[in-house]
């Protein structure tokens, strides 16, 4: 089932602030509830991570119907990635060392930024990547 495409934007704008926020404090509890958002994701789809359930019950009552669908499959994937930068981020900031923290968050913030800003999903683009060659392969 198809999901409203304005949703995984949302979920991309929220995920950078929480970024930001993250690279500007060094919190590493921010960055493990980031991470746990990311965990949720791709585990159980967009639509079920706590940004996608923020978006249905606050934002798209408020914003009307969609217009525009998506395939699950590359956001979902997407939060795939971001949870693993996220988790290398939660390294570098929980043991060290401390660049690594910085180099994975800053990188994940970049990728929602994009998504957020310009409906550019980095990690959707990924997966269709991954598709395309898994199915040449076979």
């Amino acid at each position: 089932m198809d999901i409203d495409a304005r949703g995984p934007r949302f979920g991309a704008a929220v995920t950078t602030v929480v970024m930001a926020v993250v690279l500007i404090t060094g919190s590493a509890w921010l960055l493990a509830w980031q991470t746990l958002a990311f965990a949720l994701g791709a585990a159980g789809g967009v639509a079920r991570s706590p940004y996608g359930w923020l978006f249905r019950k606050a934002v798209r009552p408020r914003i009307g119907p969609p217009t525009e669908f998506e395939a699950p499959e590359p956001p979902r994937f997407a939060q795939a990635v971001g949870f693993a930068f996220a988790a290398v981020g939660l390294i570098g900031y929980g043991v060290g060392p401390e660049w690594l923290g910085l180099a994975a968050t800053g990188a994940a913030l970049a990728a929602a930024f994009l998504n957020a800003a310009f409906g550019y999903c980095l990690g959707c683009e990924m997966y269709l990547l991954v598709r395309r060659l898994t199915v040449r392969a076979e």
